[in-house]
């Protein structure tokens, strides 16, 4: 700093007190910033710990309702829902997606019944319920084909929207499903119903522990890299949010999150639309690795990697930590 303006300007003027700190913040997290991602599983009066996602259950509907009333309590405003499909019921062409009264669409139902208030997202894509563990119907070659697949998710998303699903989220990355899933709720009377495309998904090493929560480690032939993005890749992150806008999208995901923030800022800047993240399981389980060998502390951690995501540009955040965080929001 050129001696001419110091100490005129002493920009650690406004850090000393807490006060000054909270008056100049440039962002703000806040609970309603965050989206609660849970794991539903059948049975009853269920808690299943998922072992390589310290502090996450799988939960039976039953008890999903307790976790639906403390978000309600925490004032986050939307949980979002995945199952973890019996084996008995995963096939070939994953068609247990299809039936209403599947494990999601009673938990959806189950929720709504019982906190009405609260905002619930659903997963549309197939590999919860395949027995190879794509999301999609594969060929006898092992690809994985695009329009059969998106014909298929478009029922998987009429099953959930009628059981009550708030949100619609294709995370499969299928070409197209976008603009089919909106012909279909305005056909169907659903006009209301949201979509949060998981517009640039990448083909990460961070979802492994995601994949033992639904049950699928262990049943994927190949890789997902034909369909999902290549993280080497920005530019095409653009298209693929700028196509899915146009099909009818109204608010686009980034996924995974930290490792992608540069792909949330320039998707924010470049379309000004609503822009999600998803701290993906590798993330969570990172920090409580980190805490768990005593690295951190997770509080701080956790607000970090939160305000991290809101600084770049996310009007909010699928997180593991959400209930957590909140408690520590206030």
């Amino acid at each position: 700093m050129s001696q001419a303006f110091f100490p005129a300007v002493r920009m650690r003027r406004a850090r000393v007190s807490g006060w000054s700190r909270a008056l100049v913040a440039e962002n703000v997290l806040t609970p309603s910033d965050l989206i609660w991602p849970l794991f539903v599983t059948s049975g009853e009066a269920v808690e299943e710990p998922v072992a390589s996602l310290p502090g996450v259950s799988r939960w039976s509907v039953d008890r999903l309702i307790d976790r639906a009333r403390e978000a309600r309590d925490l004032r986050i405003p939307c949980i979002a829902l995945f199952p973890n499909t019996p084996p008995s019921l995963r096939t070939e062409d994953g068609r247990e997606a299809l039936n209403p009264d599947n494990l999601m669409c009673r938990a959806i139902r189950a929720v709504k019944d019982a906190v009405p208030e609260i905002g619930i997202l659903t997963d549309v894509a197939l590999d919860p319920y395949t027995a190879h563990g794509h999301d999609g119907l594969v060929d006898a070659a092992g690809y994985v084909l695009n329009d059969e697949t998106s014909a298929l998710l478009v029922e998987q998303a009429l099953v959930q929207a009628n059981a009550g699903a708030d949100i619609v989220a294709p995370s499969d990355m299928m070409d197209g499903r976008v603009a089919a899933i909106r012909a279909m709720l305005e056909r169907e009377g659903h006009r209301n119903v949201q979509i949060m495309a998981y517009s640039a998904k990448y083909a990460s090493a961070f979802y492994g522990p995601f994949r033992d929560a639904v049950g699928s480690r262990g049943l994927l032939k190949g890789d997902k890299r034909g369909y999902q993005m290549d993280f080497a890749n920005a530019e095409e992150a653009l298209r693929e949010v700028a196509l899915d806008l146009a099909e009818g999208a109204d608010s686009v995901m980034v996924k995974p999150g930290l490792p992608y923030l540069d792909i949330v800022r320039r998707v924010k800047e470049r379309f000004e639309v609503p822009v999600f993240a998803y701290q993906v399981s590798g993330e969570y389980a990172m920090i409580e690795t980190m805490v768990a060998a005593g690295g951190g502390d997770r509080d701080a951690l956790v607000l970090e990697t939160l305000m991290a995501f809101k600084r770049a540009g996310c009007s909010g955040v699928l997180t593991y930590h959400a209930a957590h965080a909140a408690r520590l929001l206030g």
